[in-house]
Formats: structure tokens, C-alpha cells, sequence
């Protein structure tokens, strides 16, 4: 040991500990952890302010990307390159950043996880959106701190204009912590911010009304919102995600399911590599071919199925087995006046706020400070050029400038700035244009000045610069969200956020779904020839089913063959009027040989006093009734249950839901019809098949509908396949004994067709009539005469040549609804008028 030099002992767990403590803060600080304020890590934060002063702005050229690589690390951030060059690649890739920050060219990787060129090849610069993080650094906005040998400053922070931590999020591994944070819509998080602003007391499900939820830059879909609720509520949450699927056609009649969008972070190579591992484990079935058809037009991954697969089937066993869904574990910590801090929604934008509030001020007082100066000299080019002459002849008489300012503050009182300032002044500035522009000038900064005080001593001015500098943002870079939110089952909370209105419900012959807002249908007058309502897409299809629904109800869907499934009314696709629907198949997993025979609507299957005191009655095409307690069917399942069993060449009709009470109504496509009670049906189990309901009129007659009435007051309405129709009195179908022929209830004859529907109606109704070729007319049930039931009706839709009539639909109609007629080429004396009605032949057969 030298002189001088001595060993101190310590405990090496303290030193460990104390090493240990260092590392670890100056990770977390300095490198994993992003600043609350603007949403960046050290090393992004340097990489732009690096390109900023290298002079890479959006409006100039590109430079090569080992230039700015080797300016930040010689200036800013003394470590490896290849951290400053993975972070300005992943800054420019569109795939990773919400908004990019950085605008790339050349090879930046892929969503296929290729890696980028070598830093010599490619170029960049910022883009535009990222001088709203560096706008006003000049002004005093921020703290500078000196970078790590002291030679030069850096930003302890950006004055960040726009709120980059909410629209790009950021991840990192720290030491004991980490940090997971997902993009948001500008648009919405701006809106939300304002809100914020305008209400310091805005509840965080208040603020969910404007921000919804992330929005990843792949798009995609959140299936369920309990994540998204819990993360913005507590800063932690797990967000599931699924790419977006849609299901095609070919011309040779293969059916595909097309991949456009996969969830956020997913490498697109290894999903498609580990889904044919999978087909060809056989853990995955019914896909006969899959392969890549992404290009510059966008992403595109196609499974070919096979011919007995069903669409929806395979697409859930995608989502189950492939990252297809995945999820995104949001954590959100962040650091917030330099300690890590788990932050919910509300945190985030308050703190957001504070920085601009913060920034405001040091750059309006900055900006104050140096009006005030140029103020001050111009008050000192006035004070000369009032007293020109004088001023002329001191500087002329002095013997050196230095005599000559001496001279000019001593005459006039004027500072040293301003003796400097006259001393320096040009000649052409004596003209007396020149003299005009300085009082201008002076007077203009005056303005600023009064308005710079007023900005500084009033705090509602600078919010309201807050939101208006974050509106000009949304205006400039905002758009709309790619990833869309569908709820998942027992989502409860999602459905809270859906507005509960009454839907148009569709089902077309070929099973095309759709809904729509009923409020798009009109009344018309009986007698005209409607509007267009449902789109033709194709000539041998037509609407079958039409019913009205609220968005909150079950939707009970029956098939053919006796099986049952179950849908929320706001989760069946939305469509106008005119488009096609989506199919029914790719919604619930109905077989492909089956299809939609009947469809109830159901307000709340958990109340158990509900379903155990109302019942569902079945009816098939050949005449069998079963009744079952609505319980048996309260239990929702995602592959469906049996609900009747169908006998062979027999098909479910129509189901109805009872309280017990009711007189059931059976229609026959003959024109008969029979009446007895409900209680001539006894209660049977799920799995029944049932009992006769009616004796058929020969081997091509049916049952066409069923009415169970429950309003004394009901009338018996009745439609032809040719558009005749009439109302009849309940009292004229005498009650009989089950399974019997029944009565006539229209006068069936070539002019009028088939029968093709019953329904119980009163005089508040309306009704809605679809023909096969889609036109569709909706009327009051009111401006339906009430004829016996032995008559053949009156007309109440003109029905083309070769055009029949598809589906009817009563409808509650609403007060506030005037009776027009629709633009559609026809007058009012075109239409018949309400006592027009076909001679009737009044022979009754009993």
C-alpha cells in the first residue's frame, strides 16, 4: 500500500445494495421509463432533438441516417448505436407508431419482422407532426441540462404540444417495474382533454364518452370492453384484440375468410408460419389452403376452406389457436416529476395539462420579455428622431462613439440600449416613412404587451390557448380510428355505451342479417308502391323475416330443424336500408344446410319470474303445436341447444311467447283457419315434438302463421301473396277443439294468391309489407277496412308482374310520425283509396 493510502472496510451487502440502487434508478430515470408530460424516453427525446438541430425538419431534405445517428451519440447519448438507430426506425415505422414521428426512406423492416437496412443506407428526417413536440423550444419553455460531458444543453423535456403519450403509448422494462402504455385516437384524446379542461371535475367513465378506447395502428377489433374500462380506470388492464376477418366467395363458389387487419405487435410471417403447423396438426380444421396476399395496397391473408366448413366455425378456431386474437397488457407507468406512477386515464391528461399550462406561461412571459425590449429601443429611435437635429450635432461634435453615447444618455436620459441603438441606426431610418413604420411598430408592441399581461394574469385565456392550439392539432392530423370495439359475451359494460333504440330487423330467404334504425322507414299511404328497403342483390333472393327490436334485447333465433341460438340485437350487423346484410352463418353457428324459420324477441332472460311464468308455443308447416316454459331456453349457448324436434319432412314455422292465457289462431295457406285456447296445449319438454294443432285442407296446403292473442281487443289481419289484405273481427272465428279444420278466414282465388300471413292487430299499428324484389311499404293498419272474414280483401301493395309478396311486420306506430307518401314517382290520386275494395263473394264455408 502507498503512503498515504488506506483500506476502509465495508459490508459488501451494503455496497451490493447501494450498486444495485443506482443501476436500478438510473434505468428507470434514464432509460425504460417515459416522461408523463411528453411521452418520451431519453433516447427519443435526443434522437429528435438531435434531428432538430441537425436541421432534418419535414420541409427539408432527407440526410443519411448515420449522420443523425452520429450526431446524437456524440452529443446527447454516449451509448451503442444501434439503440439510437432501432429507435428512429421504429419511430418511422407506421405499423409501430400510431402517428410516426419520423419520416423514413429507404428499407425500415416490415410487419413481417424483416430487419431495417444498415444505417448507411437508409435516410430520414422528422415529420411534421413531430414539431408540435418541439415547437417553442426556443421560447424558454423547458429546463436545459447539460448533456454528459457538459459541453453542450439538451431538453430535460419537450414543450409538447401534442399529447404524444395518449396517442403513441410506449413500452419498456425497467428494473422491478415496467411499462406498457397503448395508442389512443388523437382525434378523441383531444376532444377528451377539452372536456377535461372545460369540467376539472369530469368523472373517468365521463371521459370514456370521448376517448373509447385504443387505437392501434394495425386496426383490428377489441372484443369486450372490461379491459379498456379497467385500465382506464385503474392504469392497469388487459385488452383483448383480434385482426379483422371478412368472409368471401369465389366464382367457382369456395368460400374464404380474408385477413385485412392482425392485432397490434403480432409478426405477421411467424402468425401465418404457426397457423399451417397448426392445419397441418389437424388442431385446426376446415382450411384447405392459406397464403400471404399482402402488398402495398394493403394486408391480406386468405384461408381457402373446405366445401363442408363453416366460415364462422373456423374463424372462432383461429382466434382460439393463432395469435389472430392476442392481447395487450396495459400498464401504465409512467414517470411524473421524476418517480415512477401508475396512472389511470384522468391522471394522464391532468398531468398533460399541467405541462401545457406550464409551458403557456414561459413562453408568453419569454415572449413578453422580448417585446418589452424591442420596445425599449424604439422608444429611444423616437426620442432621437423628434430631437434629430440635436442628435446629428452631438455625434457630430463627439470625438469617438464612446463620447458620443455618453453624450445621448446624459441630453436625453436614455439607457445605454438605447444610446447603442440610435448610434447604430442606419441613415435611410431618418426618412420620414421610415420614422412612420418605428411609431407603428411601437404601437403594435404596446398591443402585444397589454395582451401578453392580460394572457399571464388570467388563467381562463390560457386554457382556452390550450384548446385551441390541441383543436388545431385534431384539425391538421386527426382522423378516424382503425380498431373498432365489438362486445364479448356477458360484456355488460359495453352494452351500457350502446344508445337503446328500435331496430328494423331482416333476414333474407338466403340468410343475409342485418339491422336498422326503424326511424329510416316512413309511413305511406295504403296503395302505393313503397320505397326500396332491402337491397337485390341477387334475383332469387328475397326478405323472409321482418321484425322490430330494441338494440338491448335477446334475439332468440329458431332454425328448421328445431335448434335454437341466441344474439344480442346491437351485435347483428347495422346496414341501410338498400345493402345486403351480412350472412346469418357468420354470426351464430347454424348449420349450412339449416336456416332461420322463426325469431323472438326476448326483453331479459335472467328474470327468473319472467321466464318461468311465460311459455314459447311452436308451430311447424304441417300443423304440430308444442308448448315449453320460456326457463328451458334462458341459458344462452354459443353452439345453440334443441328447442323442438322436427319429424321428417315437417319444418319449424313460427314460435310465439305466452303468459299462459292466450287463444292461438292458426292460418292455413288455403285460406282456413282455426281458433282454441292455449291451455288445449299441455306444457312438454325441450326436446318434445309436440302434438296436431290443425288438420291440412291436402298435401300442398300449410300453415302460414300463427297469432296468440292476449288483447281482447286484437283484429285478425290477413295478406295474400298478390298484396290483398283485410281486417277481421276476432268474434267471427268461432273457438273449436284442437286439431280440427278450422274456418275460412279470406276468400283464396287466382286474383288474390295463396295466403301468405296472419297477424293480430289494433288500430295504433302499422304495418310493413316486403315483396321478393325488395320494395317495401309501410302503412297504417288503421287505413285497413274491417270486412268479414269469408272476403277477399282489399289491395295494399301493387305487386309487379311476376312479383309476389315475402314477409309482413307489424310496428307500434310512433306519435311524432307523419303519414307521406315517398318520392317514388306516384301520386296521391295514384294511390287507391281506402273504401276501394274488391267485390267480396260472401260464401262461408264452415
Amino acid at each position: 500500500m502507498n503512503e498515504g493510502e488506506r483500506i476502509i472496510p465495508i459490508n459488501i451487502e451494503d455496497e451490493m445494495r447501494g450498486a444495485y440502487i443506482d443501476y436500478s434508478m438510473s434505468v428507470i430515470i434514464s432509460r425504460a421509463l417515459p416522461d408523463v408530460r411528453d411521452g418520451l424516453k431519453p433516447v427519443h427525446r435526443r434522437v429528435l432533438y438531435g434531428m432538430s438541430e441537425l436541421g432534418v425538419s419535414y420541409n427539408k431534405a432527407y440526410k443519411k441516417s448515420a449522420r443523425i445517428v452520429g450526431e446524437v451519440l456524440g452529443k446527447y447519448h454516449p451509448h451503442g448505436d444501434s439503440s439510437v438507430y432501432e429507435t428512429m426506425v421504429r419511430m418511422a415505422q407506421e405499423w409501430s407508431l400510431r402517428y410516426p414521428l419520423v419520416d423514413g426512406q429507404g428499407n425500415y423492416g416490415s410487419i413481417d419482422g424483416d430487419s431495417p437496412a444498415a444505417m448507411r443506407y437508409t435516410e430520414a428526417r422528422l415529420k411534421r407532426v413531430a414539431d408540435e413536440l418541439l415547437n417553442d423550444l426556443d421560447k424558454n419553455t423547458v429546463d436545459f441540462v447539460p448533456n454528459f460531458d457538459d459541453s453542450l444543453k439538451e431538453p430535460s423535456v419537450m414543450p409538447a404540444k401534442l399529447p404524444n403519450l395518449l396517442v403513441n403509448g410506449t413500452s419498456g422494462i425497467a428494473v422491478g417495474m415496467a411499462t406498457n402504455m397503448a395508442p389512443h385516437n388523437l382525434t378523441e384524446v383531444v376532444n377528451g382533454i377539452v372536456a377535461y379542461i372545460d369540467n376539472r371535475e369530469i368523472t373517468i367513465a365521463e371521459l370514456m364518452h370521448y376517448i373509447t378506447a385504443p387505437d392501434f395502428p394495425t386496426g383490428g377489433i377489441i372484443y369486450g370492453y372490461d379491459g379498456v374500462k379497467s385500465a382506464f380506470e385503474t392504469g392497469r388492464g388487459r385488452v383483448l384484440m383480434r385482426g379483422r376477418a371478412i368472409f368471401e366467395t369465389t366464382a367457382t363458389g369456395k368460400e374464404q375468410i380474408i385477413v385485412t387487419e392482425i392485432p397490434y405487435m403480432v409478426n405477421k410471417a411467424s402468425l401465418i408460419e404457426k397457423t399451417a403447423a397448426l392445419i397441418n396438426e389437424k388442431k385446426i380444421e376446415g382450411i384447405s389452403d392459406l397464403r400471404d396476399e399482402s402488398d402495398r395496397d394493403g394486408l391480406r391473408i386468405v384461408y381457402d376452406l373446405k366445401r363442408d366448413a363453416i366460415p364462422n366455425v373456423v374463424l372462432n378456431n383461429l382466434y382460439k389457436y393463432t395469435a389472430l386474437q392476442s392481447s395487450f397488457g396495459v400498464n401504465n407507468v409512467a414517470l411524473v416529476k421524476g418517480r415512477p406512477m401508475t396512472l389511470n386515464l384522468k391522471d394522464m391528461i391532468h398531468h398533460f395539462v399541467d405541462h401545457r399550462h406550464e409551458v403557456v406561461v414561459r413562453r408568453t412571459q419569454y415572449e413578453l420579455e422580448e417585446a418589452q425590449k424591442r420596445a425599449h429601443i424604439l422608444e429611444g429611435l423616437l426620442i432621437a428622431l423628434d430631437n434629430l437635429d440635436e442628435v446629428i450635432s452631438l455625434i457630430r461634435s463627439s470625438r469617438d462613439p464612446e463620447v458620443a453615447r455618453n453624450g445621448l444618455i446624459e441630453r436625453f436620459q436614455l439607457t445605454e440600449i438605447q444610446a447603442r441603438a440610435i448610434l447604430d441606426m442606419r441613415l435611410h431610418r431618418l426618412t420620414g416613412l421610415e420614422r412612420d413604420k418605428i411609431q407603428q411598430e411601437y404601437d403594435e408592441l404596446m398591443k402585444l404587451i397589454d395582451d401578453l399581461n392580460d394572457i399571464l394574469s388570467n388563467e381562463e385565456r390560457r386554457m382556452q390557448i390550450i384548446k385551441d392550439e390541441l383543436t388545431e392539432i385534431k384539425d391538421r392530423y386527426g382522423d378516424a380510428r382503425r380498431t373498432s370495439i365489438e362486445a364479448s359475451t356477458g360484456d355488460i359494460s359495453y352494452e351500457d355505451m350502446i344508445p337503446e333504440e328500435n331496430m328494423v330487423i331482416t333476414i333474407s330467404h338466403e340468410g343475409y342479417i342485418k339491422r336498422t334504425s326503424l326511424s329510416e322507414y316512413r309511413s305511406q299511404s295504403r296503395g302505393g308502391v313503397g320505397s326500396r328497403g332491402v337491397a337485390a342483390s341477387k334475383e332469387s333472393d328475397f326478405t323472409e323475416h321482418l321484425f322490430i327490436a330494441s338494440t338491448h334485447h335477446h334475439m332468440l333465433f329458431f332454425t328448421e330443424y328445431g335448434k335454437v341460438f341466441w344474439l344480442k340485437v346491437y351485435e347483428i350487423p347495422e346496414g341501410g336500408k338498400t345493402t345486403k346484410g351480412r350472412a346469418i352463418q357468420n354470426i351464430i353457428q347454424i348449420e349450412k344446410e339449416d336456416k332461420v324459420r322463426a325469431v323472438l324477441n326476448v326483453h331479459d332472460l335472467k328474470n327468473q319470474d319472467f321466464v318461468l311464468n311465460h311459455n314459447l308455443v311452436f308451430i311447424t308447416e304441417n300443423g304440430t303445436i308444442k308448448k315449453t316454459v320460456l326457463e328451458a331456453y334462458s341459458r344462452p349457448r354459443t353452439n345453440g341447444i334443441n328447442a323442438i324436434t322436427i319429424n321428417e319432412g315437417d319444418r319449424l314455422l313460427d314460435v310465439q311467447m305466452t303468459n299462459g292465457n292466450s287463444e292461438i289462431i292458426i292460418a292455413l295457406q288455403s285460406g282456413r283457419a282455426i281458433r282454441f285456447n292455449e291451455t288445449q296445449v299441455r306444457p312438454m319438454g325441450r326436446n318434445a315434438a309436440g302434438v296436431r294443432a290443425v288438420t291440412l285442407g291436402g298435401p300442398n296446403d300449410k300453415v302460414v302463421g300463427m297469432v296468440c292473442v292476449q288483447n281482447e281487443n286484437t283484429e285478425l289481419l290477413v295478406v295474400s301473396e298478390n298484396g290483398f289484405g283485410k281486417r277481421s273481427i276476432l268474434d267471427e272465428y268461432r273457438i273449436t277443439n284442437r286439431g280440427g279444420k278450422g274456418v275460412k278466414t279470406m276468400n283464396v282465388t287466382d286474383k288474390t294468391g295463396n295466403l301468405v300471413a296472419i297477424k293480430g292487430v289494433v288500430d295504433t299499428d302499422d304495418l310493413m309489407i316486403i315483396n321478393r324484389s325488395g320494395i317495401t311499404i309501410r302503412l297504417r293498419v288503421s287505413d285497413i277496412r274491417v270486412i268479414g272474414r269469408a272476403t277477399q280483401g282489399v289491395r295494399l301493395i301493387k305487386i309487379n308482374e311476376g312479383d309476389q309478396i315475402s314477409s309482413v311486420a307489424k310496428i307500434e306506430m310512433e306519435d311524432e310520425e307523419e303519414i307521406v307518401l315517398e318520392q317514388s314517382g306516384i301520386t296521391p290520386e295514384d294511390s287507391l283509396q281506402p273504401d276501394t275494395m274488391i267485390d267480396p263473394e260472401t260464401t262461408e264455408e264452415e
